[in-house]
């Protein structure tokens, strides 16, 4: 299979890209006092498919950690009232998460500056993909 030399500068930039928002988000999360897992974490709660239970097992599915990290990450943003645990009334050896009021707004802040930083930053990632895709 050939690559070109297009290709090789169009998949250079899209990681320097997607890289550089990462880094953004890196530090947003932590001016805003959380890890950027935690804020992956709450994002991830907010973005749930409300057809499904968000459980330890799911969250860590869709921050592609194990479970006990997921617990992990799970007990810290409880003790600071970011997100609330549940008991399934199914099966108590089940519990469901969901983000707080408190989690709510600061997630709310840290995602209107991702948005914007997207739509300042989201014209060169398109490019560099567009360079990538047929």
């Amino acid at each position: 299979m050939f690559v070109t030399d297009a290709e090789y500068r169009s998949l250079a930039e899209l990681r320097f890209r997607l890289r550089s928002f990462l880094a953004f988000s890196e530090a947003q999360a932590k001016a805003a006092g959380l890890e950027p897992q935690q804020h992956q974490l709450l994002l991830a709660l907010k973005g749930f498919d409300p057809s499904r239970a968000a459980t330890i097992g799911a969250i860590a599915e869709r921050l592609v950690i194990r479970h006990n990290t997921a617990v992990e990450l799970v007990g810290r943003l409880e003790k600071r009232g970011l997100v609330a645990r549940t008991r399934s009334k199914e099966d108590r050896r089940e519990a469901r998460i969901r983000v707080t009021a408190r989690g709510e707004r600061v997630l709310r802040k840290l995602s209107v500056s991702h948005r914007d930083e997207l739509r300042r930053s989201g014209p060169e990632l398109i490019r560099a993909l567009e360079g990538i895709l047929p």
